[in-house]
């Protein structure tokens, strides 16, 4: 028998999406290029740009659909595709020059679709160097800042270090100086905000700038991010301060669970509409600029002052471990990170907690620890020197395969700029004070290079 909702169900999710926020955060259409593989120039580029016009269209067509039928906002339409670089490596072998000609011309070709599909963001301009490099690997890495500042959607990834392989801290070195590059050729640093570098990249992560399609993944696939931190924040505060911790997390858990019921719906009417599978949904709370959307009010409205202060790390993990456990009961398609994120542009409440110094660097590696964002949209002085950059990443990487899981990178050196300014990305990027870093030398450590090892818990693995 279908099943019937009882009227106070509906009124809550009717309230959900009419007061609280809610919405889907993004609809990300995966498409394997692989086919495309070729030495030549032209090729590789008339081949994806052919199949991502091919599918651009279908999509948003599907979303305006599925957002008029159910009356939910979607706020991004993005495409994922296979990794770059595996794309360039017949190029590259005819030299690391053509394969980085090749790169951006790719970049430009499926931006100038992008944009003329209304689609917000392609990911896929990625590598995966954890052990080492293959000449398309290089490829990317040498060409992502230009193909970044020639282009409005393109995303790009640099997957740096896994569990099973320990990082690539020569990768790490490259990485933070073609960061710094990427910054001074655009205004503000905003390329940047489409740069991270990860690691234990997930196949089917449907969030900007990490998003590429996997190599187990099927041709075409629709992944899901949800949000609804507004959402979060609203069943705390009518809770009130009288109830105890147990009681608060299982409320956050049903929550979670009705967020993650209407993702997947959603999910898989959109791929239903264009003709595709259906894939997972990512279940991280997912923040905005917008008051009234933020995982940072969420930590406060259960008694903190501010975010950051000490106590955070407990909320914060109070809220990640219900919002899984909600979401686990609601759908067995869960993928991507799934956890909930903390960058500072895009979160407002983050936002106020750094400019009251609440939130810094230093709290944020503590605070990585039990969410899946690592150092997100964190804006930084455009004069740090590169062997910084490299440590922050560092940093990051290590707790990512000490802990067995995804974290990245994603810092926005602003030139000229000195902590305190505050800076203003536009849109859906946020504004956020630009945070100091500790003037220690840490070039002697960064420039070992090498690889770090993987844990002990690599051997669990078998």
């Amino acid at each position: 028998m279908p099943r019937i909702f009882a009227p106070e169900e509906i009124r809550e999710v009717i309230e959900m999406l009419l007061f609280q926020d809610l919405d889907i955060r993004s609809v990300t259409l995966g498409i394997s290029v692989q086919e495309c593989a070729s030495r030549s120039v032209y090729d590789v580029v008339e081949c994806v740009k052919g199949k991502v016009s091919s599918y651009a269209q279908r999509l948003v067509r599907a979303v305006d659909r599925v957002e008029n039928k159910y009356g939910v906002r979607i706020v991004t339409k993005r495409i994922a595709l296979t990794p770059l670089s595996l794309l360039l490596e017949p190029i590259a072998v005819q030299g690391l020059e053509k394969a980085f000609e090749a790169g951006v011309e790719v970049a430009r070709a499926v931006d100038s679709v992008a944009r003329a599909s209304s689609i917000d963001y392609v990911g896929g301009y990625a590598a995966f160097v954890h052990k080492g490099f293959t000449p398309g690997d290089s490829a990317v890495i040498e060409s992502f800042p230009q193909a970044l500042a020639e282009t409005q959607t393109v995303a790009s990834m640099v997957n740096l270090a896994s569990t099973y392989t320990g990082i690539n801290v020569d990768a790490v070195n490259i990485v933070a100086k073609k960061v710094l590059e990427l910054a001074h050729r655009i205004p503000r640093g905003i390329g940047c905000t489409r740069f991270t570098a990860m690691a234990n990249a997930p196949e089917d992560n449907p969030f900007i700038p990490g998003a590429h399609h996997g190599l187990g993944e099927p041709e075409a696939v629709v992944n899901v991010a949800v949000s609804g931190p507004g959402v979060i924040e609203a069943v705390i505060k009518r809770l009130g301060t009288g109830i105890d911790m147990r009681t608060l997390h299982d409320y956050v858990k049903r929550a979670a669970f009705k967020i993650t019921r209407l993702g997947e719906l959603i999910g898989r009417e959109v791929a239903r509409e264009i003709g595709v599978k259906f894939g997972i949904v990512d279940l991280s709370l997912a923040p905005s600029p917008k008051v009234g959307d933020s995982v940072a009010k969420i930590l406060e409205a259960m008694g903190l002052e501010v975010a950051g202060a000490p106590g955070s790390i407990a909320a914060l993990y109070i809220l990640v471990d219900a919002v899984k456990k909600g979401g686990a009961m609601a759908t067995s398609s869960i993928g991507g990170l799934s956890g909930a994120f903390i960058p500072v542009s895009e979160d407002w409440g983050m936002t106020q907690a750094a400019m009251r110094g609440a939130i810094t660097v230093d709290r944020l590696e503590a605070m990585m620890s039990v969410c899946n964002t690592g150092i997100d949209m964190v804006a930084i002085p455009g004069d740090t020197p590169p062997e910084m950059i490299a440590a922050l990443i560092l940093d990051v990487m290590a707790v990512a395969i000490a802990l067995d899981k995804a974290l990245g990178v994603r810092v926005i050196p602003v030139p000229g700029a000195k902590p305190g300014d505050v800076v203003d990305f536009g849109g859906l990027l946020g504004t956020t004070v630009v945070m100091s870093i500790p003037k220690y030398d840490v070039k002697q450590f960064v420039s070992r290079g090498g690889l770090i090892p993987p844990s002990i818990k690599r051997l669990d693995k078998g």
